[in-house]
């Protein structure tokens, strides 16, 4: 019984912090809505035993995704108002997605009344008494731990050309010099000088 009430109170506060999420007037308002429907979303995955999703949804989406959307939001000047003026433009097109998604849903259900299909049985078949995140990382680091390392070293080329590709050398720039700084004497710093009223300073 308890299950079930957790299952239907995750489900609400998912798709009222969607909803909230779109409806909201404040945009720092809608990130933390999202971060609140991400939340619920890993409560529900909790209940379905896949505790890796949960763990993801926290950690990368939460902890990273939606704390980047929430610094962009409060570091860029937006005029939301000329934002919320377009809403009736894109209206129709927003529908349209929104009933092609309906629809998908309602065929995955249909489908999943009809009959489970046993894919990951016959792919990767695992044991029935582990738990979820044992199962992926005993998978992960034995079988496919080549294409895991793999993908790790692809990362790392990425990350690198990313910073060689914003970091060069640009002409004009007075760059600091630590040791002229530390080498400079109190006398060298400033300069008294006896100037005639009415007139400039030379420099």
């Amino acid at each position: 019984m308890i299950h079930v009430l957790a299952f239907y109170l995750f489900a609400a506060l998912v798709i009222a912090s969607g909803a909230l999420t779109i409806f909201a007037r404040n945009p720092v308002h809608s990130v933390l809505w999202l971060i609140m429907a991400f939340f619920n979303a890993a409560g529900l995955m909790v209940l379905l035993q896949a505790e890796f999703i949960a763990m993801l949804l926290v950690i990368v989406y939460v902890g990273a995704v939606a704390v980047l959307f929430l610094f962009v939001v409060m570091m860029l000047d937006i005029d939301f108002a000329e934002l919320r003026a377009g809403f009736v433009e894109y209206l129709p097109f927003g529908a349209m997605i929104a009933t092609v998604l309906a629809a998908e849903i309602v065929l995955g259900i249909g489908a999943w009344k009809a009959g489970g299909v046993e894919l990951a049985q016959r792919v990767a078949p695992v044991a029935t008494d582990k738990p979820n995140i044992e199962a992926i990382g005993e998978l992960l680091y034995t079988r496919y731990i080549f294409l895991f390392e793999a993908a790790g070293i692809i990362l790392l080329v990425a990350m690198i050309g990313a910073i060689v590709l914003t970091h060069r050398a640009r002409g004009g720039v007075r760059a600091q010099n630590v040791a002229k700084q530390v080498r400079r004497r109190p006398e060298e710093a400033i300069r008294i000088v006896n100037q005639p009223i009415g007139q400039g300073v030379e420099l």
